[in-house]
């Protein structure tokens, strides 16, 4: 039995490393659009830090316990990619983002890595400096799920799943099904106590994605101008007692029609001669100006 355990939890912990290491390259996606528009806009660099922060500690976890090689080798990739990911953010970031993510990186991993090795290390011996270190590893492990919640509050404020990463959320819920087996085939409390509520906040962010990319799906759709019908003109012919409908008119014309419309209100005398027999002595005399009046542009009827 021992050894069949054993396959099963070599089995879950190199299952962890692959999807841990798609983990690990989910954000790319999101640097790449950094990259595009140079600005970091409304994305965090809390979950890398954190991220930074929780991979250097399981390294150390790991070598005070014995068997867990593949926590070595997959928080190895975590802390060189997290570093990129971090250095290419305060790139990119506005200066009031650049400085609270070094404050952070001082506070977390210079001052607070550091004075963990060092209390632990002075004040603890054998196996109890590894309980020590195994539950804060899982404290952290907690906050590395639990960072992208900001990002969820967002999400829900804006009504927007812009800046929120789906793919990250995916890979999180699946590693942390892999991890939680792996520690729990070991027998590592500190490995599969925080992959519950990993698994847990991984579902809660993909359900937020969906109902909420509906939505916004929702709102672009019936924010949609309707079409502008074109006017039509429908002449009667009283002699055929037959309308007639003329082609729409052009915009050029409807504009001619206007300035016509506002010249002849604004002519101060205007004569009409009427000639019901004698077509050829009448006509039209105005002291308007109208050679200064637009030429119409003729309409052919259909």
């Amino acid at each position: 039995m021992a050894g069949i355990s054993g396959h099963w939890v070599f089995a879950f912990g190199v299952l962890g490393n692959i999807i841990s290491f798609i983990v690990f390259l989910s954000p790319i996606p999101t640097f790449y659009k950094i990259y595009k528009k140079k600005s970091t806009e409304g994305y965090q660099s809390i979950p890398y830090v954190v991220a930074l922060f929780s991979s250097m500690l399981w390294i150390y976890y790991a070598f005070l316990k014995t068997n867990t090689t593949l926590l070595i080798t997959i928080n190895s990739f975590g802390v060189f990619i997290e570093i990129i990911y971090v250095g290419f953010y305060l790139f990119y970031a506005p200066k009031k983002a650049r400085i609270q993510t070094v404050k952070m990186l001082m506070l977390s991993v210079v001052g607070g890595f550091g004075a963990i090795i060092l209390v632990t290390e002075f004040l603890f011996k054998g196996a109890v400096r590894g309980q020590v270190v195994g539950w804060i590893c899982l404290i952290f492990s907690l906050c590395v799920f639990v960072a992208p919640l900001g990002i969820v509050r967002q999400v829900i404020k804006t009504k927007s799943v812009e800046y929120m990463p789906l793919l990250l959320s995916v890979f999180l819920t699946l590693s942390a099904v892999m991890w939680f087996f792996y520690g729990l085939l070991l027998k590592d409390i500190n490995i599969a106590a925080p992959n519950v509520l990993g698994f847990i906040f991984g579902i809660l962010q993909i359900v937020l994605y969906v109902i909420y990319s509906k939505k916004e799906k929702a709102i672009l759709k019936e924010q949609k101008l309707p079409e502008i019908q074109k006017p039509a003109v429908i002449v009667s012919d009283d002699n055929t007692n037959v309308n007639k409908k003329l082609p729409e008119l052009t915009q050029e014309q409807i504009i001619d029609i206007v300035r016509l419309a506002g010249l002849l209100a604004n002519t101060d005398k205007v004569q009409v001669a009427t000639c019901p027999h004698d077509h050829t002595n009448c006509g039209v005399k105005a002291t308007a100006n109208v050679e200064n009046m637009p030429k119409l542009q003729t309409v052919e009827a259909s």
